[in-house]
């Protein structure tokens, strides 16, 4: 039976055995186990910080602080200074977010001594919701409540917040807090991802069981994940949260082609001296509860208007006009400064043989305004162009670059 051989840099070869496949096949297994690992504890912490942030913030209220708007004064101005020693993560929508987990979420002690976190359900009846549902998360009777010392103890950080911080933003969109309870119930239980958490409440699972006749048969199907629920290891590394409380860096691309498109489109808008400036590349902004990721952000100076970049591997789709409108809309509202023009958006859409450049003007009314802009931006023919030939220099060098073959 034939080897397959491996050469070395060195010219040396080595047969390749089934073996050694198992071998990469191991140490790949062991090195996703420990990133999502890494990822999982980092999250704990995170999570648990920020519900002490939240505690911190409401007794600050509550010390002989009670006059009207007092509040909304104190997130204001912590949002500015948090900001400004800490980095991203602190604007006042996310302290907010931070206030409302400590008041939605206490940490108990269990009879056996563990800590844990619960919804704190508000039943008009005062009856607990214990066997309600049949769980086995559902949380034991008795439990004590429990405020945390002012130091986040290891138990607390390990034990007490089984989902993510991201589980968490999206339970807090669940107005009923019965309805939260038994969400955050079956997510512990059956290990929901995210997403999966996401599709359940999206789709009312709630009310779903809550009105069929074979509930416990209504569970066993919810807790069946569905291949879209997966989240990648990459994915769960490189989480916008995790990012943020660590203050790095997220500035990625789904491909390597894609990475390459963006770059080089950003060098070549600037070199053509139509009054670009480079604002941001893999621009990450939060719309309610989902992430988006604006490929390039550039400012036209003699436009005086943001243009967004947004460049799509494939056909152009009624999606990315909506996309699209939605980026603009919100640098609308929360990116651009006094005397600036709405921003426009130009999306590429990249094909292996040919491409589409649609211009969206971003609801802008003045006339003269946009006859300036027709005539300032990039003829479309010309991206569409670069677009083609880039993309083809780009996969030809990777072919060259490609395994030798003996």
């Amino acid at each position: 039976m034939s080897r397959k051989r491996l050469t070395g840099k060195s010219g040396s070869t080595m047969p390749v055995s089934g073996k050694y496949g198992q071998l990469v096949s191991e140490i790949s297994g062991l090195l996703e186990q420990a990133r999502r690992g890494a990822a999982r504890s980092v999250n704990a912490i995170l999570t648990a910080t920020y519900w002490e942030i939240g505690r911190r913030i409401v007794e600050h209220e509550q010390g002989g602080k009670a006059r009207a708007g007092y509040g909304e004064e104190l997130l204001t101005r912590l949002s500015e200074d948090l900001t400004n020693k800490h980095g991203r993560g602190f604007s006042r929508a996310n302290l907010q977010q931070m206030r409302l987990f400590y008041m939605g979420w206490e940490i108990r002690q269990t009879v056996s001594g563990k800590f844990e976190a619960q919804v704190i359900y508000q039943a008009l009846s005062g009856k607990s919701t214990a066997g309600k549902w049949p769980t086995s998360s559902t949380k034991s009777a008795g439990a004590i409540v429990q405020t945390p010392s002012a130091e986040l103890s290891s138990a607390l950080i390990l034990s007490a917040f089984p989902l993510s911080w991201s589980h968490y933003v999206r339970l807090m969109s669940v107005e009923k807090s019965h309805a939260r309870l038994f969400y955050e119930s079956e997510a512990i239980r059956g290990g929901w991802s995210v997403r999966q958490l996401d599709r359940q409440i999206s789709t009312q699972f709630f009310e779903r069981t809550a009105h069929s006749k074979q509930q416990a048969a209504m569970l066993a199907r919810g807790q069946r994940a569905k291949p879209e629920d997966a989240v990648s290891v990459e994915e769960e590394v490189r989480n916008p949260y995790l990012l943020e409380f660590l203050n790095l860096k997220d500035e990625y691309s789904e491909s390597e082609l894609e990475d390459a498109l963006v770059r080089h489109l950003e060098t070549f808008l600037m070199e053509l001296g139509a009054g670009f400036t480079f604002v941001a590349r893999q621009k990450r902004i939060r719309v309610g509860n989902m992430w988006y990721r604006i490929d390039l952000l550039l400012f036209h100076r003699r436009l005086r208007c943001l243009v967004v970049i947004d460049l799509k591997i494939g056909k152009f789709t009624h999606a990315d006009a909506g996309q699209m409108n939605l980026y603009l809309n919100y640098l609308r509202e929360h990116t651009m400064e006094p005397g600036e023009n709405d921003p426009v958006g130009i999306i590429l859409c990249s094909e292996k043989d040919d491409a589409v450049v649609h211009y969206a003007m971003g609801g802008i009314k003045a006339n003269v305004f946009a006859s300036q802009y027709l005539t300032e931006l990039p003829d479309p023919e010309t991206l569409r162009q670069e677009i083609v030939s880039t993309q083809h220099a780009i996969e030809t060098r990777a072919a060259m670059k490609g395994p030798s073959h003996d």
